[in-house]
């Protein structure tokens, strides 16, 4: 049996069974000794701080059609708890990183500059790329070397994200902060009339464990010991809004923490959108499943509510997403009268047809004790080895997979690079309204069976599909496949 203390033991593994066989490859990222034992600060007080508008990057061109970005990845100090500075690593300095929009048929290329000690590999997140531009796991680039990745844009609009990939250490870099959002729209969207401006706002979500002196203390799946939950990099902020509908574009950032969220008065959320972009229609929710990776949109009509209402975000589910624990995200302050032309429709999108599957396959995500007592984090049995082809899939055909977590009590979910699928069963039954548009990552929760059809109409190469419980990928829960 898999306990509480089992899982914390899981952080302790520093060697995987069978892993990377006659690949030469840095040893997993554990936390120094001393901060394996560090006192956590206490927990600030809420609603101190006002929520971070979240930077947009500016181009530095747009000549040739193309906008061309250069981004530093480094170290930097933030204020994210009252009365401490906290170092962190950034994208071009932002803690989380900053924004980047795009639209659907413009192409984006971006030049990170590694300034850190560690190698990077950039991936974007949901986006349908070359391979040489994924962001592979072993694709990466040295301190003080740059990488250009040109994103074609060829895909509809999806509230995307970019992250750290480098294996092993893509854990520990998206903990100390390689993470930020990517919006790509295009003119069906642009078209419809939701909440835009100034009233469409991202919302980076994810915990953390701090030491008493509020720096971060990052242990290799530390899933019960990240008490502190961030909104934008603060802790429990508070965000004034006027009594009007707003977009809140919504991402669990967190390496390992599944987020179910909620309004304090039980009013209902209207979820628009979730990984691939806009759902087919809108629907009213009262409580928002998010595991590691995931997005949704949601629109919040604030007019029901008399200036002067404070209404509390917050989320109500334990680390493992398998207990109650109320813990407030975020303060929404009603406070000055606007008009409002904005409206969700009823129909949002049609989502395009997909051929008829050629292919099944099953792949089950498993973590297990092996005899020297570390553990092994595996697909279908095997640890991730760059070396090796799992799966061949032939370009342009549609695929069913069955995905299983056959454990009794750990949590995972499942990412796929390049592709953005459709849900068609979760255990035995209809997939929720939520899950009834384009995903990039589902939620595994102990016990579940989920299938999905992808289809691979783009581009050729060798990709990744993993759990995007960072720590667990970064443990070997990981395999390839190559397209041809």
């Amino acid at each position: 049996m898999l306990t509480r203390r089992g899982l914390l033991r899981v952080g302790a593994a520093t060697t995987l069974s069978g892993a990377f066989t006659g690949v030469a490859l840095a040893p997993l990222v554990m936390a120094k000794p001393a901060e394996s034992g560090a006192s956590a600060l206490a927990e600030p007080e809420p609603f101190r701080t006002k929520l971070p508008v979240l930077p947009v990057l500016t181009p530095v061109s747009v000549s040739g059609g193309v906008d061309r970005y250069v981004v530093p990845v480094r170290s930097a100090r933030a204020g994210i708890l009252p009365g401490a500075v906290t170092d962190v690593l950034t994208f071009n300095g932002s803690f989380p990183g900053p924004t980047i929009k795009a639209r659907s048929g413009r192409p984006v290329s971006v030049t990170y500059r590694n300034l850190l000690q560690d190698p990077l590999s950039v991936h974007l997140h949901g986006g349908s790329v070359a391979a040489a531009d994924d962001g592979a796991p072993m694709d990466t680039f040295e301190p003080g070397k740059t990488r250009t990745y040109t994103y074609p844009n060829r895909q509809p609009h999806a509230s995307l994200w970019y992250h750290d990939h480098a294996h092993h250490s893509e854990s520990e870099h998206v903990y100390r902060g390689l993470s930020g959002s990517y919006l790509l729209t295009d003119a069906d969207e642009l078209a419809l009339p939701l909440p835009a401006g100034s009233y469409d706002v991202p919302i980076a979500l994810r915990d953390a464990h701090f030491d008493e002196s509020g720096q971060l203390v990052y242990v290799m799946d530390e899933i019960f010991g990240r008490p502190t939950l961030l909104t934008n990099g603060k802790p429990a902020p508070y965000f004034e809004v006027a009594a009007r509908k707003y977009r809140f574009r919504l991402l669990n950032s967190s390496n390992l923490r599944h987020l179910r969220l909620r309004l304090a008065d039980s009013s209902p959320i209207t979820q628009i959108g979730s990984d691939g972009g806009l759902l087919p229609r809108p629907y009213d929710t009262d409580t928002l499943w998010l595991s590691p990776g995931e997005r949704a949109d949601v629109v919040i009509d604030f007019s029901r509510y008399p200036v002067g209402t404070q209404l509390v975000l917050q989320n109500t589910v334990g680390p493992a997403g398998d207990s109650e624990e109320v813990r407030p995200v975020l303060r929404l302050d009603v406070v000055r009268k606007v008009h409002d032309p904005s409206s969700v429709p009823a129909i949002l999108r049609t989502l395009p047809a997909q051929p008829e599957a050629s292919q099944e396959r099953s792949m089950e995500l498993n973590m297990s004790q092996a005899s020297d007592s570390s553990w092994v984090a595996t697909i279908n049995g095997k640890v991730y080895d760059p070396n090796r082809i799992d799966i061949n899939v032939q370009q342009d055909t549609a695929e069913i997979w069955t995905i299983t977590n056959p454990s009794e009590f750990v949590p995972h979910n499942f990412h796929v690079h390049l592709v953005q699928f459709r849900v068609i069963e979760r255990n035995g039954g209809e997939p929720g309204p939520e899950e009834a548009g384009l995903k990039d990552t589902i939620r595994m929760a102990p016990g579940d069976t989920v299938r999905i059809k992808l289809h691979f109409n783009s581009y050729r190469g060798v990709y990744v599909y993993h759990c995007h419980m960072l720590d667990h990928s970064a443990m070997g829960m990981m395999a390839q496949m190559k397209i041809s």
